[in-house]
């Protein structure tokens, strides 16, 4: 549930804060999520003894935190730092960060189209947030294209628009495997037997979402580089592609091996 549709937070919620001030007793945060302010008190900051609080908090801080208690009567949210873990820690800030970037997409998308942010949200966010995820949305916009927004639903001029902002402004994560292709051919063009296998599997095996590299370490040693976006992609592929290469070279009469 976005922020616009939930007034309050729950008790139990993670919840992003920025300090406001800081007192003897305590500091008053804004719950960045809601527009509400909440009281961190001096008992929920640190379970080591404080002798100073902006030892721990400062105003302007960022902080995840957690709601302890709401009341919406009096309207007083307590929240607690201490109790937050970690890897909460670390998943909260993720998460606030990818919502703020997905929000100054949307954006992009509306200047695009021509469109209020209203309506890229109504025909299209809503439908992208339940699928995917809307950071997400865009990351698989921008690996795959507008296709996969149009087969949910969102309308083509849109969808194309949400792949362009995405291609251009989202950095796509990436891993890099590599191996060793031990290759031989004794005929007398042995060399350009290789050299063939080699030019033949990168244009075959080229894709946008999947990158490879070949050079050479020391004959008969040649290395295989392949980058995609998650380590499965890039296994599969560079297994596929090593393989290739063994099999072009063998039929024409030669050998070869590959090592990790």
């Amino acid at each position: 549930m976005s922020a616009e549709e939930q007034k309050w937070p729950e008790v139990g919620d993670l919840v992003m804060a920025t300090v406001e001030s800081v007192t003897d007793y305590g500091a008053y945060v804004k719950l960045d999520e809601f527009d509400k302010k909440a009281l961190l008190h001096k008992t929920e900051i640190s379970s080591s003894w404080i002798r100073n609080i902006r030892d721990f908090v400062r105003e302007g801080q960022k902080l995840v935190l957690k709601v302890l208690r709401v009341d919406m009567e009096k309207g007083h949210v307590d929240v607690s730092l201490r109790r937050v873990t970690k890897r909460e820690k670390i998943e909260k800030a993720m998460s606030w960060k990818m919502e703020r970037k997905a929000e100054a997409l949307l954006r992009g998308v509306a200047e695009k189209t021509g469109l209020s942010p209203a309506e890229i949200q109504e025909k299209a966010a809503v439908l992208v947030e339940k699928e995917y995820g809307l950071y997400e949305g865009f990351e698989k916009a921008a690996r795959e294209g507008a296709e996969v927004l149009t087969k949910i639903g969102v309308p083509s001029d849109i969808a194309a628009a949400f792949a362009e902002v995405a291609q251009e402004r989202i950095r796509l994560p990436t891993v890099k495997v590599k191996g060793i292709l031990e290759l031989r051919c004794m005929k007398p063009n042995g060399v350009k037997i290789i050299k063939e296998a080699f030019q033949s599997v990168k244009k075959t095996g080229k894709t946008r979402d999947i990158k490879s590299r070949f050079y050479v370490v020391a004959a008969p040693k040649y290395r295989i580089e392949v980058t995609a976006g998650n380590y499965k992609e890039a296994e599969e592929a560079l297994q596929s592609l090593a393989q290739d290469v063994i099999s072009h070279v063998t039929k024409a009469g030669g050998q070869g091996i590959f090592k990790r």
